[in-house]
């Protein structure tokens, strides 16, 4: 039986994957510079001191988090080619 723990952790593995597939995008020489500026913002983002929306402010204050820095990357994920993506995959693939 599948516990609760089970699922956090293949979603938490998942995610460091995923990762470090972007890492190796972003050294890519074949990535475009437009998605790999994005990106950089999106990292950015996370990294600021402060936020657009304090997150002091219920609810409002971390939904700016969930839904700006999500939809930078999603943004720059759709403007790399898709055989750049697979080949990093397949590389993280081989190296777990």
């Amino acid at each position: 039986m599948i516990t609760m723990l089970d699922k956090i952790k293949a979603i938490a593995r998942d995610l460091k994957r995923e990762l470090q597939v972007y890492q190796f995008v972003l050294k890519d020489k074949r990535t475009p510079l437009l998605p790999k500026l994005i990106l950089g913002l999106a990292i950015g983002y996370l990294l600021m001191p402060f936020d657009l929306i304090p997150d002091f402010i219920p609810v409002i204050g971390h939904l700016d988090d969930l839904i700006i820095v999500p939809g930078l990357i999603l943004l720059a994920l759709k403007l790399i080619p898709k055989e750049i993506i697979e080949d990093c995959r397949k590389i993280v693939g081989r190296e777990t």
